[in-house]
């Protein structure tokens, strides 16, 4: 689950990480009061920014700067309720329902900090560059010898050395490289304690006084941790997730548009890689990744369906089921209950594997439905990509 900046920073503040003070407004009037709450703690310049789930804000007219209180008027009005289109929203855009009226801080230095899971090695990874401000994917591909990588245990935690070697090979010194090793260690305490997938901070910024502050801060939450923080569970925002992936997750399922024409339907996320895969290999788009879970009932079949067909791309369905934790037959059962009562008009190409198969692959073949079936994974896939050239020319 991803949080907006302002909620990033407030989780962060809560465990002691210096954050550029600000306030979250949803209307002009809000960020005005937000701009002379500022104003008498000290603030005499401002910045405004759209609190929207997607980087690139300021290239696309998402963040501003305001000289007074008045400017800050003026700037919210832009901001707010606008289409913001970054590189990372797509064309399509993202509507703008909140900003953050921040105080401005002079910058001497620029620097990027961030913290994920390092799979490969079962162990959080911290890392680290000079390259302050830019994409940090960019970073690595131009400059990699500019990152610095320290990998963390999860059994043992963040060491007081490494927060320092950190700061260290950032070229921070005296009071600065203090600041930055306790800014680190409690970046890395944050992550930990909201069970979080992603923490980063781009720009961290060294100020004209010598401060260590985030001036942004990007937080995403591991969903599947979030039973244990009901109080985060709440930030979520479902105005920044697709409609159809909100929808999927009333239902208990696991859905991801993507840009296909095959609507896929797998129960276990392994096998719908793999489904993508092959899919793909047969000359086919996936439309989707949809994990329906360990059950695949008629009633998770039947919502899988619905969303599959809620995406006007799809031009073909492969159901693709290992019978594993559930019986072939049962699912089959909840295939042909799900098509009488949705309206499929694109071919159906079913797949079932695992205990009862073959009692399951009778069930279709019977069923009267027009449900193509299939043995191998392989085989279903080419059965798509023929049921493609069949309904294009159609």
């Amino acid at each position: 689950m991803k949080l907006h900046e302002y909620q990033a920073k407030d989780i962060l503040a809560a465990y002691g990480v210096s954050v550029q003070p600000g306030r979250v407004a949803r209307t002009v009037d809000e960020a005005v009061e937000a701009a002379r709450a500022l104003e008498a703690d000290g603030a005499t310049l401002f910045v405004v920014k759209a609190q929207i789930h997607a980087g690139g804000r300021g290239k696309g007219g998402g963040v501003k700067l305001a000289k007074s209180v008045e400017e800050v008027r003026e700037k919210a009005g832009q901001i707010l309720g606008m289409n913001l289109v970054t590189h990372q929203t797509g064309p399509e855009g993202q509507k703008v329902r909140a900003i953050l009226v921040a105080d401005a801080v002079e910058i001497q230095k620029e620097y990027y900090l961030g913290i994920t899971l390092d799979r490969q090695k079962s162990m959080n990874v911290i890392m680290a560059s000079t390259e302050g401000g830019v994409e940090i994917e960019k970073v690595a591909e131009e400059t990699p010898e500019k990152i610095t990588k320290v990998w963390i245990d999860p059994t043992i935690g963040l060491m007081p050395y490494q927060a320092r070697m950190i700061a260290f090979n950032l070229g921070l010194e005296g009071k600065a490289m203090k600041q930055a090793s306790r800014f680190i260690e409690g970046l890395y305490e944050a992550y930990a304690g909201s069970d979080a997938s992603l923490a980063e901070i781009n720009p961290l910024v060294l100020t004209d006084k010598g401060e260590v502050v985030a001036v942004d801060a990007k937080i995403n939450l591991d969903d599947n941790a979030l039973y244990r923080h009901p109080d985060l569970a709440e930030l979520r925002d479902v105005h920044e997730e697709d409609p159809l992936e909100v929808e999927a997750s009333e239902h208990g399922l696991n859905y991801i548009r993507l840009d296909g024409n095959v609507g896929c339907m797998v129960n276990g996320a392994g096998l719908a890689m793999a489904t993508m895969d092959v899919i793909k290999l047969a000359g086919g788009e996936p439309a989707n990744f949809l994990d329906v879970g360990g059950t695949a009932s008629a009633d998770t079949v039947e919502a899988g369906f619905r969303l599959i067909l809620k995406d006007k791309n799809v031009r073909a369905i492969l159901v693709n089921i290992f019978g594993g934790i559930v019986r072939c037959d049962r699912v089959a059962n909840g295939v042909v209950e799900a098509a009488k009562k949705v309206d499929i008009q694109v071919p159906l190409i079913v797949r079932l594997q695992g205990t009862n198969a073959e009692e399951g692959q009778r069930i279709l073949d019977e069923s009267g439905l027009k449900i193509e079936t299939a043995i191998f994974l392989k085989e279903a896939a080419e059965k798509v990509t023929r049921a493609l050239g069949s309904s294009v020319a159609a």
